[in-house]
């Protein structure tokens, strides 16, 4: 005849013990052992052990009550700008007049791109600077403004004979990486830089497309996603 103390055992976030109980079945002897809780019996889930024994012939069965249920946690949020929400933005956009067979045309591309996402002409301030190393600065005069609400900054460095186009593009970027971070408002970096005129004018409107359409549409979606989600 099967035996069995009552022996502690814990699962999670509970304390349980088995209780085990006999009774005569034929020629053998039928065991079960009951897993209880310690605490609110009456509230808790069981697991149930049974052990029959007939001869030298055993056979152990497990039966599951109940499984524990796991909190469920709030839905994850995802946030993202909308391209077609664009009722009350306004944008500036920064030019540099360096190289400006290049830039206008960046320029236009970037004012059609306003356009076919329903941005009003009254929304749009166009700023002309030098060149694309003035442009950090008034991008970030701009945002300080509290006017706008995303700040597009194009220009075009095309590599020449000197150092000099390292210079001018590092400083391009850095100076539109902080006009965002400085004033808190999407600054667009549509510079390009380039090794040579042909790759610009490709970029420009040419076979490789128009980066001023592209970044606009960057423009776009930055603002919405913080004048929406953001703010």
């Amino acid at each position: 005849m099967a035996s069995f103390a009552s022996t502690e055992c814990f699962l999670p976030l509970q304390k349980w013990f088995l209780a085990p109980t006999h009774h005569r079945q034929g020629n053998g002897t039928s065991s079960t052992v009951v897993l209880l809780p310690r605490a609110a019996p009456h509230q808790s889930k069981s697991l149930s052990f049974s052990f029959s024994s007939q001869g030298m012939n055993s056979c152990i069965a497990v039966e599951r009550k109940d499984r524990s249920s796991f909190a469920q946690t709030a839905a994850v949020r995802y946030l993202m700008g909308s391209v077609t929400r664009t009722q009350g933005l306004r944008f500036a956009v920064v030019v540099a007049r360096f190289n400006e067979i290049v830039t206008k045309q960046l320029l236009e591309g970037a004012l059609g791109t306003f356009k076919n996402y329903s941005v009003q002409d009254e929304d749009i301030d166009v700023v002309w600077v030098p060149g694309s190393f003035e442009i950090g600065a008034v991008a970030e005069r701009l945002g300080k403004s509290g006017k706008y609400h995303a700040i597009l900054c194009i220009g075009a460095v095309i590599r020449g004979d000197t150092s000099h186009y390292d210079a001018v593009a590092n400083s391009a970027a850095s100076g539109v990486l902080s006009a965002g971070l400085n004033s808190g408002v999407p600054c667009i970096f549509g510079v390009l830089t380039c090794d040579d005129m042909d790759q610009a004018l490709n970029r420009a409107g040419g076979k490789a497309g128009n980066k001023g359409a592209e970044t606009a549409l960057t423009a776009i979606e930055m603002a919405s996603l913080f004048e929406h989600h953001l703010k």
